[in-house]
């Protein structure tokens, strides 16, 4: 399909988007692209004979086949305007995504709106502890397979399922895992039915002998199976379902342990070596659908334990005057209340939560629920926002978050600059307190910069 054929694409550098450059390059296709910033994942993509030049290059068009490009490059970018008046075949990535998932035997695609990326980490570990040899295609850096992307066999494509501007409805899943379904990407769904009937969307494009996996726990997960006919099966931990957890508990490290329980038999015990309650959910989920393609279960709970989290997920950087950093991609309330959770199970002293929020319109949506989450941080530091694909037409500002903090927590700030930051940390924080830096934007610079 893609032998010889020469592909470009506008916006390689995306974590998404350097995957597919990959998974199109082992099928045979030649492959360029551009984007608009360097960094270490364009710097590899060139080390490993992929093309990419920084800055627009319409020039580039000229020799492809057909073009990719992410949802966020305009249609007046100059090689997308190349490429209509070249008369080019273009793809949106997500559209093109789901082309390449038709290629596999088995797509496995692990969606919700919290705990994609861990829980897909969990999967592709114990599938790749089974030697089954998976593509894999991530949206974050999983230590396994030091990146983002894992070429294997076209038996198995392990991926994450995004659902922002129903991305997912354009993929061939065969088997499915909705870890939760929440208020978020409310500039493109409006409303939280339109996002569970983009879920229901989603789930019946699995074929009959798909499998469905849900979190019974999760009310609004549970809406969208009304009248689905496929395959479910349900785990939890406080509602009854096919598989449960059971006997919790946690070492010092917040490291979770627990039982799982399927119909009252006792299947195994699991031993975590990551922190954080909600990641119990996400063992349960990853353990229900590698079982339903690895016979043995010691080797789904071998790929669980040694499992050690993907990149700026609660990630631990190092140690900044005796002080401990971290970082973490949560962007959501909810996300952000799972890294407080986390938080507090770590031994500190005090600790100092920088965040970014990501979007204009998603801090307008979530003001009063970002401030109640935020002012349970010992210190909380408000970065700018970071606009991603937006501008803003929300009036909306750093302050206002500031000032709903203050309301129930004085130990806030907001500073306009990465620089100012760094300095205020550096004069504040003390031995044996914990710096955490929040948001899916580039505020993780901070903590590197710190610990660097």
């Amino acid at each position: 399909m893609f032998q010889n054929k020469k592909v470009h694409m506008i916006g390689i550098g995306g974590i998404s988007m350097s995957g597919i450059a990959y998974m199109i390059k082992d099928l045979g296709a030649i492959v360029t692209g551009s984007d608009v910033n360097f960094s270490s994942i364009i710097d590899k993509l060139n080390t490993d004979g992929i093309l990419v030049n920084i800055g627009h290059h319409p020039e580039m068009i000229k020799d492809a086949d057909l073009v990719v490009y992410t949802a966020a490059i305009r249609e007046d970018d100059p090689e997308r305007l190349m490429a209509k008046n070249l008369d080019k075949k273009t793809y949106e990535r997500a559209e093109f995504l789901g082309l390449l998932s038709k290629s596999y035997e088995n797509c496995l695609c692990i969606s919700g709106t919290h705990g994609k990326s861990t829980t897909t980490g969990m999967v592709a570990t114990c599938f790749l502890e089974a030697k089954l040899n998976p593509t894999i295609q991530i949206g974050a850096m999983l230590k396994e397979i030091n990146g983002n992307i894992h070429i294997g066999s076209q038996k198995y494509l392990i991926m994450e399922s995004c659902e922002y501007a129903d991305s997912f409805l354009h993929f061939f899943p065969t088997g499915i895992i909705i870890t939760n379904i929440d208020n978020d990407h409310l500039d493109y769904f409006k409303t939280l039915d339109n996002i569970k009937k983009s879920f229901k969307k989603y789930i019946n494009l699995l074929p009959d002998n798909g499998i469905l996996v849900l979190n019974n726990d999760d009310d609004n997960a549970k809406d969208i199976i009304d009248g689905f006919d496929k395959k479910v099966i349900t785990y939890g931990i406080n509602n009854n379902a096919d598989y449960m957890a059971k006997n919790i508990s946690k070492n010092e490290l917040g490291h979770y342990s627990f039982d799982i329980y399927s119909n009252d038999k006792f299947i195994t015990n699991i031993n975590l070596g990551i922190s954080g309650k909600h990641n119990v959910y996400n063992a349960l989920a990853a353990f229900i659908l590698s079982n339903n393609y690895i016979n043995d279960i010691k080797i789904i709970k071998i790929g669980l334990e040694k499992y050690r989290g993907v990149g700026r997920r609660f990630e631990y950087l190092g140690k900044y005057n005796g002080a401990f950093v971290f970082d973490d991609y949560a962007h959501h309330p909810t996300e952000i209340k799972t890294t407080l959770d986390a938080v507090v199970n770590t031994k500190h002293n005090k600790n100092w939560a920088i965040f970014q929020s990501h979007t204009y319109s998603r801090t307008k949506e979530h003001l009063d629920e970002f401030a109640d989450v935020l002012s349970n941080f010992d210190n909380i530091i408000i970065a700018p926002i970071y606009a991603a694909r937006e501008i803003n037409t929300f009036n909306i500002s750093e302050n206002m978050l500031v000032d709903k903090i203050k309301q129930k927590n004085k130990n806030v700030v907001y500073l306009d600059s990465f620089e100012k930051i760094e300095n205020y940390l550096k004069q504040n924080v003390k031995e044996n307190d914990l710096i955490i830096t929040i948001g899916a934007g580039d505020v993780y610079k901070i903590a590197k910069d710190l610990v660097s």
